[in-house]
């Protein structure tokens, strides 16, 4: 019998983990991937090429999470300039904004749209926005909408703007306005604003810090850590059914390795990162709510990467491609991450990033046909040549991020009150695990108040209210206690 058995070691299951083998508490990590822990903050080798599978800042308005960042990988950090632009119409534009490059950019009269747009939204708002592009609209004006949001993101979804919920815009894009974009846009484009204090909107921050051979770095010396305190984080397992004893009270967790032999675990604890979809499905008793997890959806995405001796400067950490002539969605430069992740320290090394659903015709491509097409745009938008291409790598990354349409929230409530009901000692957490598009910090948070749930022997922390620009961000702990509706006892440190 151990007391708690997570599954799948990402930011949010290793944090759960760490916090509580650190405190002599069992703990037992269960990941399906053979090889890397951390998800999507992993970090992959391809001939001693490092990629980064989506970008990750280390950035957060936790005191707390900084804290135990430094804690777990306390040498391994560099200080690294964020720069970044947006692509649209053969123009590159600085993000965030520099407000005289996007005038020039978009031409006088297309400007003075863009703020008649503004001002008509502001005088004219729609009231209680129900989707994407109704909230947009409201805080930014159609002309921006259609120019800076819509294409970009119905390529990462895969939806229409009117399909996705006002939620995810809240939740991406709170704390960001127009005039807040406008001020920072002219104090850029007059070299002032420096030394930008840290607890500005998330979009707006000058530099990060981040592992100088990528996130996996901050996830394998967790794991390490871990297993140095005496827990176990198994590799390879995949978890094939979980059932609860009503009258002992103990979950027994089927799992499979990667040779088709069964293992068994009996915990008084399950914390789960792994989608809720799939988590409901190998739940016993039944869940009532399994219609309500098998609507959950989720989009995927593959990165194309591109390794050479390129001819075109790029200093940018990644540029984001809002023109709907090419495909790809957003492109990485990891040499601007990291010098590190380049083994000879002078290729540019490129990750081309495709947003598609599994099992479509664009997933189901051979790699040699997505490399084909990676080099023709990467081309076309001039920040590679294709003869420079060298070699070429293809990352896959399933469910990478949770949908926000009309009826998840409904779907993730109901799925909420019968977990709290009929399935005791059953905690979620993380991006997956809560259906909850947050960051890395955000996710790890979750993970560290679960543990805090399960030391206590009671739910003392409401980890829902942590989203993804969470109020308890401003403070740490102590905003949490606002945050989360005045908690008491809540550590400024964990022995």
């Amino acid at each position: 019998m151990i007391e708690t058995f997570v599954i799948g070691a990402g930011p949010s299951g290793l944090t759960a983990a760490y916090i509580l083998a650190k405190n002599g508490h069992d703990v037992v990590v269960c990941e399906k991937d053979p090889v890397y822990v951390g998800g999507i903050s992993r970090t992959v080798n391809y001939k001693n090429f490092l990629f980064d599978i989506g970008g990750h800042r280390f950035f957060s308005k936790s005191r707390e999470i900084v804290d135990l960042w430094n804690e777990i990988l306390p040498d391994d950090f560099i200080d690294r300039p964020r720069l970044s632009r947006i692509y649209y119409q053969n123009k590159f534009y600085a993000y965030p904004l520099k407000a005289f490059e996007a005038l020039a950019n978009l031409g006088l009269w297309e400007s003075t749209r863009c703020m008649a747009s503004f001002g008509f939204a502001k005088l004219s708002p729609i009231k209680a926005p129900r989707t994407f592009h109704q909230w947009v609209r409201n805080q930014f004006g159609e002309r921006l909408f259609s120019i800076f949001f819509k294409t970009y993101t119905e390529k990462v979804w895969g939806m229409s703007c009117d399909a996705i919920s006002s939620d995810w815009a809240a939740q991406r894009i709170k704390g960001l306005s127009l005039g807040a974009a406008i001020i920072d846009g002219l104090s850029r484009s007059l070299g002032l604003g420096k030394g930008k204090k840290a607890n500005g909107a998330k979009s707006l921050i000058e530099s990060f810090r981040y592992p100088r051979r990528g996130p996996g770095m901050m996830w394998e010396a967790a794991r390490d850590k871990i297993r140095g305190y005496g827990g176990k984080v198994l590799m390879g397992r995949e978890v094939t059914g979980l059932t609860f004893d009503e009258n002992r009270k103990v979950w027994t967790i089927a799992v499979r390795d990667a040779e088709g032999r069964s293992e068994s675990f009996e915990a008084l604890n399950v914390i789960s990162s792994a989608p809720i979809r799939e988590l409901m499905s190998n739940l016993k008793p039944t869940p009532l709510s399994l219609f309500q997890a098998r609507a959950l959806q989720y989009r995927d995405f593959l990165t194309v990467v591109l390794m050479g001796k390129s001819s075109v400067d790029l200093p940018d950490n990644w540029v984001y491609i809002h023109d709907p002539s090419v495909k790809v969605g957003r492109v990485q430069n990891f040499r601007s991450w990291s010098p590190e992740m380049i083994p000879d320290g002078v290729s540019t090394c490129l990750g081309l990033e495709y947003f598609c659903f599994e099992g479509d015709g664009l997933w189901n491509e051979s790699d040699a046909s997505l490399i084909e097409l990676a080099k023709q745009e990467i081309t076309k938008i001039g920040l590679m040549r294709a003869q420079d291409v060298a070699d070429a790598a293809v990352v896959r990354q399933v469910k990478a991020y949770p949908v926000y349409d009309d009826d998840y929230a409904r779907n993730v409530e109901v799925i909420r009150g019968e977990i709290a009901l009929r399935y005791p000692g059953l905690h979620l957490v993380g991006r997956n695990g809560m259906h909850k598009y947050n960051n890395q910090d955000h996710a790890m948070m979750t993970g560290w108040l679960t543990a805090l749930n399960i030391m206590a022997g009671k739910t003392v922390h409401d980890v829902w209210q942590v989203n993804e620009d969470a109020e308890y961000g401003e403070a740490g702990f102590s905003g949490a206690q606002q945050a989360l509706g005045g908690l008491r006892d809540v550590p400024r440190k964990v022995a």
